[in-house]
């Protein structure tokens, strides 16, 4: 069978990486001795590195010719190494083939097949092989057996199947290896079952590092982020010795909370441990502070860096960008490329992106033309999507959706949101709604889409249109994700929904508010009705719901409870901040002489003594 499929191979064997491809091909056509390999062993290796090197199905093939014709599979299990070869090029036919003419399959060998079918993400393959192992031979399964086969149902979500194999390893005592215990953990979290996932960790006698970091990162994760850190600290308590990848995850937790402070206690331990030093930590370090508001603390941690790579650079330009310093963004990205380092299309996403959020029209369009010309970096469509914002918020809408129209891939929802964005200020309602019509093609059930369009009918003062669109929200069953904030203070995250009555201090908060909505009215700046989303005709109602905003309830808790005039209240937003509570935010930092700091899913706004970083385009 073997001969057959390796017929046309050539009896030259092609070109493979280590220089191997002419020795072996000398090896086939006389004793091993001769050629430069001095005894069989470094015939083996040769071959060996020589399969695990192949990039080629047909160097691959090749390579089976001339084991046959020189070797035994059984030397140096080459026999199975080049099952695993096969399987990662993905020709599973040729593998399974390969396979079947291994005259002594043992273990090793059902393991490294049923491990090759794994990395692949092949569920099917694994359980196929799983269950001829069983049937076939009588071959006991163990620990190389199992994790793959876990592994395989975590990659493809089917818990269903992996209970099963969780039954299997409890009949056979298999629970207590500890790899296998770890593999259940990442498997049950990944799949949203936390609580089989904790109780799994916590049968385990000594947990090690691996577990400590499968179930911090499983929380983590689904969304837990404050189980996750609990977990941690329990590390820590228990002696254990965090690595690289516990603290990424740390760190990812500290920016779901949103807590600055947090944030500083894990910079401090990675001081005191000298772990500030590695540069991927100090990249996710750098990021993490301007996700929560603090440039200043970025540029602090990306100072320290001794020799910054190019994600190290495109993470601060991206923090550069974010805040709206897209004059800073443009000067990291000159200093980057004069040290040498070569920009990727990431790094253009975010200086394009940086362009846009500060209005550099001209810069923005130059490195879009130079970005393949000088860099070799093909446009995406994340690159055209900034561009299209770019033009946008210069007014040309024309170019923009003629860019669109030019597009070599297909436009996606974030290239025609960001056109229809821009139709919004400069009400440009025709061609907003044909961005929407793109937009509900690619997205049907996404709220947002249903918002956008409602509020720039309202912008408009079309009223009607905006309560039709809601209503086609409602008729499609489309459910619109409620508004939320939050604000840290005294080592705790508050979160506020709009209308909201359940905080401790509500009344305080209330009172707060009133008194504050009172001098921002007083002040001429009236109340932006029009980005009510409930159809509510009574115009007093539509006002006071608008003037409970959850972004408006985080100001009035902040100013309440902060002393210091100096910090910024930073307040994290769930959705898009809206156009009443932006002006809401801007009078705010004139008559309170505050700076408020205000992330959304957009961009971080700065309002400071009566203005944004944004220019009032978001």
């Amino acid at each position: 069978m073997a001969a057959s499929i390796f017929r046309n191979a050539g009896q030259i064997l092609l070109p493979v990486k280590f220089a191997i491809s002419r020795r072996l091909c000398l090896a086939s056509q006389s004793p091993p001795q001769l050629h430069g390999f001095s005894n069989l062993d470094s015939l083996v290796s040769a071959v060996i590195t020589a399969v695990t090197s192949c990039a080629s199905i047909s160097n691959c093939r090749s390579i089976h010719c001339k084991v046959m014709k020189s070797l035994s599979f059984s030397h140096g299990f080459i026999g199975d190494q080049l099952v695993s070869a096969y399987l990662r090029l993905g020709f599973t036919k040729d593998a399974c083939n390969m396979f079947d003419e291994l005259p002594d399959r043992d273990l090793v060998s059902w393991n490294s097949f049923i491990s090759g079918f794994s990395r692949r993400g092949d569920l099917s393959n694994c359980l196929n092989a799983f269950s001829a192992m069983k049937l076939e031979t009588g071959v006991e399964a163990n620990e190389g057996t199992i994790v793959p086969l876990i592994s395989a149902c975590t990659e493809t979500r089917a818990l269903d199947i992996g209970t099963y194999i969780h039954g299997f390893i409890l009949k056979f005592g298999m629970l207590l290896e500890l790899r296998i215990a770890n593999v259940l953990i990442n498997m049950y979290g990944k799949s949203g079952y936390l609580d089989g996932a904790s109780g799994l960790f916590e049968a385990i006698p000594i947990p090690n590092l691996v577990s400590w970091n499968s179930i911090i990162a499983v929380h983590v994760q689904t969304g837990k982020p404050e189980e996750g850190i609990g977990y941690f600290i329990r590390s820590r308590r228990a002696g254990i010795k965090p690595d690289q990848g516990t603290l990424i995850t740390t760190l990812e937790a500290c920016e779901e909370l949103g807590s600055a402070k947090l944030a500083e206690a894990i910079h401090g331990f990675l001081f005191i441990t000298g772990l500030d030093s590695n540069l991927t930590l100090a990249t996710g370090l750098l990021s993490l502070y301007s996700k929560l508001g603090s440039l200043v603390a970025s540029q602090k941690v990306f100072g320290h860096i001794r020799n910054p790579d190019s994600i190290a650079w495109t993470a601060m330009l991206a923090s550069y960008g974010v805040h709206g310093k897209g004059k800073e963004a443009v000067k990291t990205f000159k200093l980057m490329v004069k040290e040498g380092v070569a920009p990727d299309h990431v790094t253009f996403t975010h200086l394009l992106n940086a362009c846009s959020h500060a209005g550099l029209l001209k810069e923005g369009k130059a490195y879009f033309e130079v970005m393949t010309l000088i860099y070799g970096v093909e446009p995406r469509v994340d690159h055209y999507s900034c561009m299209v914002d770019l033009m946008g918020r210069a007014g040309l809408l024309s170019d923009a959706y003629k860019l669109i129209i030019s597009m070599p891939m297909k436009p996606n929802s974030g290239v025609w949101g960001a056109l229809m964005g821009a139709c919004k200020k400069h009400n440009n309602i025709e061609l907003g709604k044909e961005a929407f019509d793109n937009m509900l093609a690619l997205e049907p059930l996404d709220s947002r889409n249903y918002l956008s369009l409602s509020n720039m009918y309202s912008s408009a003062g079309l009223r009607k249109e905006a309560s039709e669109v809601r209503g086609l929200m409602k008729k499609r069953s489309v459910i619109r994700i409620p508004g939320s904030s939050c604000i840290e203070h005294e080592k705790r995250i508050h979160r506020f929904v709009s209308g909201d009555r359940s905080h401790p201090l509500e009344e305080e908060i209330s009172k707060k508010l009133e008194e504050l909505v009172k001098k921002v009215r007083g002040s001429g700046a009236w109340a932006r009705t029009e980005f009510v989303l409930q159809d509510v005709d009574d115009e007093e109602v539509r006002e006071d719901m608008i003037n409970k905003h959850s972004e408006k309830l985080a100001i009035a808790f902040g100013l309440m409870v902060s002393a210091n005039l100096r910090m910024p209240l930073v307040i994290t937003k769930n959705l898009r901040i809206c156009g009443d509570c932006h002006e809401f935010a801007k009078v705010v930092s004139r008559l309170e002489g505050r700076e408020i700091i205000i992330r959304d899913t957009k961009r971080f706004h700065h309002f400071s003594n009566g203005s944004c970083s944004c220019r009032d385009y978001w």
